[in-house]
């Protein structure tokens, strides 16, 4: 079964959870804000995304903003920035989707069919 990452009041993730619903696909909804996966789950999910570790940050996020994480990431190693998130939901890019061997971060259709569907 899919664990997806959400926000509820993020349209992003209401988007993806139509879209699955719509394919009839399962999954058990996680509150990123309050649960967000730690970091060596970040770290799996991060492989079976194959997409860059800078990219599962929400760069649109209040906090990304307030903490001044875009000038901190440069000098950032891997394992801070895996604990930084793992700290944080809200510093996460939602919504972010995994079955345990594929994975997905943010929403976007097209993507979204070819991983889940």
């Amino acid at each position: 079964m899919l664990k997806f990452y959400g926000y509820k009041k993020c349209d992003s993730c209401r988007k993806a959870e139509r879209f699955l619903q719509q394919a009839g696909i399962t999954y058990q909804f996680i509150d990123i804000t309050g649960n967000p996966p730690n970091a060596a789950e970040l770290a799996e999910i991060v492989l079976h995304a194959n997409i860059p570790l800078n990219k599962f940050f929400n760069t649109s996020g209040l906090q990304y903003r307030e903490l001044s994480i875009k000038e901190r990431l440069p000098t950032l190693s891997d394992h801070q920035k895996l604990n930084l998130l793992a700290s944080n939901g809200r510093l996460i890019k939602r919504p972010l989707i995994t079955d345990g061997r594929r994975a997905t971060v943010g929403f976007d259709d097209e993507h979204f069919a070819a991983v889940w569907l």
